[in-house]
């Protein structure tokens, strides 16, 4: 299950039967690199060409995903940034995470906020529909030139470098998902990461029955221990927020002190549980790429 969230953070969306069995860098110097050129006309055409959405693209990508910080990192304003932010939505290659975030205001009806509190602009977030499309934009639009000239060596490089903070946005799309279909016969009235000034959660679920439950997602090479744990009931005591269940999902599972606390309050997940949305029938076109590859 590992090796196929990894594979599927690259090749995603594309609809392409992928060996497993072959080492990812290969695959993507013989699926990518090598047919670079009929894939970039590919997204030529999926962004007709422009330069800003293209810029937007690469800043969404690389960054926070905050809608604001992409478009200074693109060197857009909020005109045509908008105008390529619509586009990229209407197109089906990005979609708006709203921000759950409530406005500050002063506990005094005629105070004023702090000048930082003031300043703070609540920003939605964009997740990309398709892996493959922020791949391209993460790994291989950097090194356009290099690539033409059949030079591969710094894009697969800067690959390895890079690979496992890239795969983990994924692991947490996933991981939202596969919590989303364990309270399937529950009503989920909002679901998505929370994120404010100070606090950020990978994951805030909530039930019509006002059931509360928060996640963190961490894909390493090493057991998730109590720390983390301790960490996130930190953040809901932050948030002033009693979670029914704290849940931890983890690509490399967790130490024995913290699979001892397993129970109604805490859930654990590692890679080897996503199994379950490969068993499972879905819609969700995120989870048919997925059972593709």
């Amino acid at each position: 299950m590992e090796l196929q969230i990894e594979y599927f953070s690259v090749f995603g969306g594309l609809g392409w039967e992928i060996d497993t069995g072959k080492p990812i860098e290969l695959l993507i110097k013989e699926l990518i690199l090598e047919k670079f050129t009929l894939l970039n006309e590919k997204i030529e055409e999926l962004t007709l060409g422009n330069k800003n959405n293209k810029r937007l693209l690469r800043a969404l990508a690389i960054g926070d995903r905050k809608i604001f910080s992409a478009f200074n990192r693109a060197g857009l304003n909020n005109a045509n940034g908008g105008a390529a932010l619509n586009f990229l939505q209407e197109k089906g290659l990005i979609q708006i995470e709203f921000s759950r975030e409530e406005p500050a205001r002063s506990l005094n009806p005629h105070g004023k906020l702090k000048r930082e509190v003031a300043r703070h602009r609540i920003s939605h977030k964009v997740l990309f529909v398709h892996p493959f499309v922020r791949f391209w934009f993460y790994f291989i639009a950097p090194f356009n030139k290099e690539i033409e000239e059949k030079n591969f060596d710094n894009v697969l490089n800067n690959f390895k470098i890079k690979q496992y903070g890239y795969t983990s946005l994924v692991f947490e799309e996933l991981s939202e998902i596969l919590l989303n279909y364990h309270l399937r016969d529950s009503q989920i009235i909002s679901s998505g990461s929370y994120w404010d000034a100070k606090v950020e959660i990978d994951i805030l679920t909530i039930t019509s029955d006002e059931k509360i439950y928060v996640a963190e997602c961490k894909w390493t090479n090493h057991r998730v221990n109590k720390k983390e744990l301790h960490k996130l009931m930190q953040k809901c005591e932050s948030l002033e927020i009693k979670p029914t269940q704290i849940v931890l999902f983890s690509k490399r599972g967790f130490s024995k002190e913290l699979e001892s606390m397993q129970g109604k309050g805490l859930a654990l997940y590692s890679s080897k549980e996503f199994a379950a949305l490969v068993k499972q029938s879905s819609k969700e076109e995120f989870v048919e790429d997925f059972l593709a590859l």
